[in-house]
């Protein structure tokens, strides 16, 4: 059986969709992955994949590379005459779901959606008027026959639901990619005489990278000593990334320590006392809070959707408003306040995970999909 996958960038794939393309190939599937690739093409040869390169523009581009791609979309299908197709992220899903509408070939598809994006959420013109055409767009794309649409969180399903008619046996919720349980594990926290919150995401102002500084000069006020990390790098492909000079100003007035990306962010969660993560992006479920509760840290987010699936709110961290800095700071000061409290939220954290989150689960579900949509079709 040939799977094809069909993603926007490669680091994308390899951080949340891995797991569940390497147990295909342990299940006997072929695989080709499609996207657009920066640093990691030979990397996944060497695991057995399939790759092949697509056009996509993360930020936006002119109408002719855009056409480009939904060519280089619709020539990859029907060359490689896949028998299912899973789609991730937001233009892999729409190009993809309108190519198969052209060809007209009841290609079993698999619909990820990882999020919405800022259109659903914003209030702008601008962002209304993308969100009436991206409506339209989803109910031509999903309107696939033979389908199932992967939900992250509720208000996400009942968006496209409402847009696309979706019925009870077209879609699933599946709360994230999970994290692997074996590798973001619980250890106590370290007794220490200050305070280290952290903060790991693509640096874009939708991700409360703003609203996380003003809050640590806020509880700093206070708690002078509290550590304020921010893992991550700007993301230059995006118009709304935070710009390294604005990073390298809250250095220098002591406002965060900056780590950049790194690769061991399970000892780094496990070296902090609280995690955090106030996005008022469209997140699916933010994989940072999944992982954060997996380590057994309490959670402070936002009641933005997805980011609110991500906890229990007042039980497992809390859920402050969006683009509220002071409430971030509130909340941070709360728990800095009432260390068992905090410790007790990270217990129930971790045992949340282990029932909502566990990578192993959300690939045997994965598997599980492959094979109704494939049994379906023959």
């Amino acid at each position: 059986m040939k799977l094809l996958y069909i993603i926007n960038v490669d680091w994308f794939f390899i951080s949340h969709r891995l797991p569940i393309a390497v147990e295909a190939l342990n299940n006997g599937y072929s695989v080709t992955i499609a996207c657009n690739f920066t640093k990691h093409k030979q990397e996944l040869i060497d695991m057995g994949f399939t790759v092949v390169e697509i056009p996509f523009s993360r930020s936006g581009g002119s109408i002719v590379s855009e056409v480009k791609t939904l060519k280089a979309i619709r020539a990859l299908i029907q060359s490689q005459k896949p028998d299912l197709i899973h789609a991730v992220t937001i233009k892999p899903v729409l190009y993809t779901g309108l190519v198969l509408k052209t060809i007209g070939k009841k290609i079993p598809f698999v619909v990820a959606i990882s999020g919405l994006g800022y259109v659903f959420t914003a209030n702008t013109f601008r962002a209304k008027l993308t969100k009436f055409i991206a409506s339209m767009v989803y109910k031509v794309a999903l309107a696939h026959k033979s389908k199932t649409v992967i939900f992250q969180n509720r208000s996400d399903e009942k968006i496209l639901t409402d847009v696309a008619k979706l019925k009870a046996n077209d879609k699933i919720l599946i709360k994230g990619s999970g994290a692997d349980l074996s590798v973001y594990n619980h250890i106590t926290e370290i007794n220490r005489p200050h305070i280290k919150i952290a903060m790991a995401c693509r640096l874009l102002r939708e991700k409360g990278v703003y609203q996380y500084t003003e809050a640590a000069k806020i509880v700093k006020a206070q708690f002078p000593n509290t550590q304020f990390l921010l893992i991550g790098t700007p993301d230059l492909e995006n118009p709304n990334t935070v710009k390294q000079s604005e990073i390298d100003k809250w250095v220098k007035e002591g406002v965060i320590d900056y780590l950049g990306h790194r690769n061991d962010i399970p000892a780094i969660f496990s070296d902090a006392n609280i995690v955090t993560l106030p996005s008022f992006y469209g997140e699916g479920v933010p994989k940072v809070l999944i992982e954060a509760a997996a380590c057994g840290r309490a959670i402070v987010t936002t009641t933005n959707p997805g980011c609110s699936d991500a906890i229990i709110n007042n039980v497992t961290g809390l859920a402050v408003p969006p683009m509220d800095a002071r409430s971030l700071a509130d909340a941070f000061i709360k728990l800095i306040n009432n260390p068992n409290e905090r410790i007790k939220m990270g217990i129930k954290a971790r045992a949340f995970a282990e029932k909502e989150f566990d990578v192993k689960a959300v690939v045997d579900t994965h598997i599980k999909i492959y094979k109704a949509l494939v049994d379906n079709k023959l």
